[in-house]
């Protein structure tokens, strides 16, 4: 996803896009939409005209039609349409709404279907990969431990360096990805997880799916602002840096939160597990420095041919 040659305009537009994406569902739970407002008043700061972007899209003053006149080139146009199809399948469930938004912006974009199908699919089915993987059995004994740190840093590192990629789609593994080692995790201790307790654990801890992608992808448009919600967690890296390392601290916090919560046989109330996952994102935060190297190199070795068989591996 190469955005440096974008105008003001262009990404002002495809922002709004997103916002759009986000909440063409009609229904966002109460965790999505507070993470999707605190995404951007956090980038506002810095680029004011956002947030009454924000505002003007959702009272409708600024209709999708009147967006895309201002994504006049044919980049611009498909990274737009991209967005939108990782946003509106973050969640694993597209509904009759999203998919009318998403042919209403393909047609308001003036893009082919045969040239936007495969990226609907590849999305489609990033986020549909079955949780389970690998048949691993419960571990009871001392290395497990040792086992689970192992899984949670290299998933940490794996979701740092997709931030680096220019794809769309790496951004959108990211979640697939969490959602495989919390499930892994679970197997460890003997607990059989479908989707949807994986998807409520993580919105318990604060993690919305579409929100996320939602943000990595408005870190990555916006450019070089600090003031997002990664800047002020992470000590103002931008742009790309900031989201690889935003990336890594959220997969390693939710790891290892997710390793207390069945170590302690699912007894963390939902405070307790909030406590944990903000010093855990701490921890993440003194920690992601001393892994840069292994996720510029991890970077480097994925390209976007092998997202699906990560997502199937990784779990």
């Amino acid at each position: 996803m190469e955005t440096q040659n974008l105008s003001a305009e262009e990404r002002k537009a495809i922002l709004c896009v997103c916002i759009q994406a986000a909440f063409a569902d009609g229904s966002q739970a109460e965790v999505e939409r507070a993470q999707i407002e605190k995404v951007v008043n956090g980038f506002s700061g810095d680029h004011p005209d956002l947030a009454s972007a924000y505002q003007d899209m959702l009272s409708g003053k600024l209709s999708l039609a009147q967006v895309t006149t201002q994504l006049p080139t044919p980049a611009a146009k498909t990274l737009a349409y991209e967005m939108a199809v990782c946003v509106c399948n973050a969640d694993g469930v597209v509904k009759e709404t999203e998919k009318q938004f998403l042919t209403d912006l393909r047609h308001a974009l003036q893009l082919d279907s045969s040239s936007t199908d495969l990226h609907q699919q590849t999305a489609q089915a990033l986020v549909e990969q079955p949780l389970s993987g690998t048949p691993t059995p419960p571990v009871i004994d001392a290395s497990r431990d040792a086992d689970l740190d192992r899984l949670i840093l290299n998933a940490a590192i794996l979701n740092g360096a997709l931030e680096i990629m220019p794809h769309t789609l790496a951004t959108m593994a990211v979640v697939p990805l969490q959602m495989r080692m919390v499930y892994q995790i679970g197997k460890r201790y003997g607990y059989e997880l479908d989707r949807g307790h994986v998807k409520d654990f993580l919105a318990t801890v604060g993690i919305g799916l579409s929100s996320q992608v939602f943000e990595g992808f408005t870190r990555r448009i916006v450019g070089g602002l600090t003031r997002g919600l990664a800047g002020r967690l992470l000590g103002g890296l931008a742009g790309q840096a900031a989201g690889s390392a935003f990336a890594f601290a959220t997969t390693y916090a939710l790891g290892q939160v997710a390793k207390r919560y069945y170590a302690s046989d699912r007894t963390l109330s939902t405070e307790q597990l909030k406590e944990v996952f903000s010093s855990m994102l701490e921890d993440a935060r003194s920690m992601q420095g001393r892994y840069s190297r292994e996720i510029t190199q991890k970077a480097q070795q994925v390209n976007v041919s092998q997202l699906l068989p990560l997502v199937r591996q990784n779990g």
